[in-house]
């Protein structure tokens, strides 16, 4: 007799479908009442608050550290009059995973093990659960029984059999028509080649008439942005201000927040304690770690912290491609909450954030499939670029982004503070794993399938880049993503337009195409700066003077509306900074045209290269202070 065999030999085929689920949980706390591994008091506690949410009793005592997993085994094999099954010794056969299909099996905390005859045995974390899930199974399997396993062991023969399969799903989540997975090397594009060439030709046949085009792209992509960031300014402002939200009595579900790892061994210690301020019920609380295979410095910083029971380790295996997009999607397939949040490693989310993330789903309809946080820092004080950024993002993120939702335009997410409706992230593919910029991107996806994203009254604090050559390698990445994420978008524009609506398709140009623009040849605008000594220009001669005063008028109005959008964002926040900080941006944005040319250079050689940002680096008296 093989090991199947004898561990399962006399393992019955159906007493998990015929147990009733309720009498099944309440014979789960009595046994281990009787056992006395947990206190009546709790125990009446526990079943208290499981009675109000949508949590397994199992995870409520675990989450208050009432049991351990070996408790629950023992007594769960024991209630459903099942066996346990040793992953550990005997994996399972990987065709049996691939004819469940290894994401579902993530999903539903199961794992098709051996054939004892014609019967599969399959092991699971969720007993209760079984009876559901039988049909699905017997449809792919044909006749199953249940064994019983831990999670971390279902996990752990899961990845060990087909950890290979999942790095390549991470990969190609996305759709190959809304993907940039395809993107070529500059060598590889005749297109690229031949666009290059055309440029270099026009400006060496032509300069003064390829001089006067990209001026005038330049100004009347200016334009379009100034209009566009006054319009979103006045919707904001014009936005009635949040009352307190009405008492609800949904059942409050499982959110899990994933956030992805890589080279954080300093902040891990930080991130498990900001996390555990989060004011939701530990039993409804799914914390995903997701750490590269070879990432050894943070998985070693992970296994010294004392994790609590809500959060879990998830080892993302090698790939093709290491990008943050890349370990959400891996992460994703073992989330278990109907919601599902990111976070930065730096991230200090205010306490009451995900009952504010709830009860705004709860209120809205199937449409609203993404709610955006605010950003802000807590480390605006470092220096003069730490000051910048804090201006910068709070007018971003407490005007312009909640303006560009009241419009009904496109909104580019933010990398983080992003909550989804699962089923919805299920239907788009997730991430883009090539994207650099996959927040954007997935904020373009939502608004082309008909769904929508709204700015939430919650503020997220991280950290401010506030050294210029990492804060140029951050900034680079993300006007490389805004240029890939156009170009893939538009690879069909009559679609774009019918999928985003014209009012929708000419914000997206404005907004990436425009930037993308203003990035780029803002030295060719802030040219005309020498006329103010006394220089020539080579331009200005061949300019009507109507053309030159419209020039100044536009330049001077988009310091007026950087300057006021600053103040008023600035004005938003609880820092005190003072508003002549606001005037010293005019030095802060020149910045980001080197980052421009940078992330140009890598679309061209390395469009997948993910120029990680450090953290942990802000003053240690506000540290101190968090």
């Amino acid at each position: 007799m093989g090991a199947a065999e004898r561990i399962t030999a006399d393992l019955p085929v159906a007493p998990v479908e015929t147990a009733h689920a309720g009498r099944r949980t309440f014979a789960v706390g009595a046994s281990l009442l009787r056992e006395g591994v947990v206190s009546p008091d709790d125990m009446v506690a526990a079943l208290s608050q499981q009675s109000r949410e949508s949590g397994r009793l199992p995870d409520v005592l675990r989450a208050r550290g009432l049991v351990v997993e070996r408790d629950l085994l023992g007594v769960d094999a024991r209630n459903w009059g099942i066996r346990l099954v040793d992953l550990d010794s005997a994996l399972p056969d990987p065709r049996l995973i691939d004819a469940v299909g290894v994401q579902d099996c993530l999903r539903h905390g199961l794992v098709p093990w051996q054939k004892v005859g014609d019967v599969t045995i399959v092991a699971t974390s969720r007993p209760e659960e079984f009876r559901r899930l039988r049909p699905m199974l017997e449809a792919r399997l044909g006749p199953v029984a249940a064994g019983l396993a831990s999670s971390r062991a279902i996990l752990g023969a899961i990845h060990a059999r087909r950890g290979d399969v999942l790095a390549r799903a991470a990969e190609t989540r996305v759709a190959e028509a809304e993907s940039c997975r395809s993107w070529p090397r500059l060598h590889q594009s005749p297109l690229a080649v031949a666009a290059i060439g055309g440029c270099l030709a026009a400006l060496a046949v032509a300069p003064l008439a390829t001089g006067l085009a990209a001026l005038a792209f330049a100004v009347i992509s200016l334009a379009a942005i100034v209009v566009l960031k006054i319009a979103a300014t006045i919707a904001a402002l014009r936005a009635p201000l949040p009352g307190p939200a009405p008492a609800s009595n949904a059942i409050a579900p499982v959110v899990s927040i994933i956030v992805a790892l890589y080279r954080e061994g300093d902040i891990a210690p930080r991130l498990v304690r900001r996390l555990a301020r989060l004011d939701y019920p530990a039993e409804l609380l799914d914390v995903i770690l997701a750490v590269e295979a070879e990432d050894h410095v943070t998985l070693d910083a992970l296994s010294k912290a004392e994790l609590p029971p809500w959060m879990r380790v998830v080892i993302v295996p090698e790939g093709q491609v290491k990008t943050k997009p890349r370990a959400l999607n891996h992460a994703f397939d073992h989330a278990r909450g109907a919601i599902i949040g990111v976070y930065d490693a730096e991230d200090a989310p205010e306490p009451d954030q995900l009952r504010k993330v709830v009860e705004r789903f709860q209120r809205s309809g199937p449409e609203v499939a993404c709610l955006q946080g605010m950003l802000d820092y807590y480390n605006p004080r470092t220096n003069w670029l730490s000051r910048c950024f804090t201006i910068e993002y709070a007018g971003w993120f407490r005007l312009v982004l909640p303006g560009l939702a009241r419009l009904g335009l496109v909104v580019p997410l933010g990398g983080t503070t992003l909550f989804f409706r699962r089923e919805v992230l299920d239907r788009l593919g997730a991430w883009d794993a090539h994207n650099v910029t996959e927040d954007a991107d997935l904020g373009i996806r939502l608004a082309r399938h008909g769904y929508r994203t709204e700015l939430i009254d919650t503020v997220t604090h991280e950290e401010a880049n506030c050294r210029p050559l990492p804060w140029i390698k951050q900034r680079s990445r993300w006007i490389k993503g805004y240029m890939m994420t156009w170009a893939v978008h538009m690879r069909q524009p009559r679609l774009l337009w019918r999928q985003l609506g014209p009012k929708g398709f000419w914000g997206f140009q404005v907004l990436f195409l425009g930037s993308i623009a203003q990035f780029l040849l803002a030295p060719l605008l802030w040219s005309f700066m020498v006329l103010s000594f006394g220089f020539g220009h080579p331009l200005h001669a061949a300019l009507p003077q109507a053309a030159t005063w419209a020039l100044f008028g536009i330049l001077f109005l988009s310091e007026v509306a950087n300057i006021v959008i600053g103040a008023l964002g600035l004005g938003r926040t609880t820092h005190g900074l003072s508003l002549l900080w606001v005037l010293t941006l005019k030095a802060y944005y020149p910045l980001a045209s080197l980052a421009a040319y940078k992330g140009l250079a890598e679309l061209a050689t390395r469009p997948f290269y993910w120029d990680k940002t450090t953290h942990g680096l802000f003053d240690q008296t506000v540290e101190a202070k968090d």
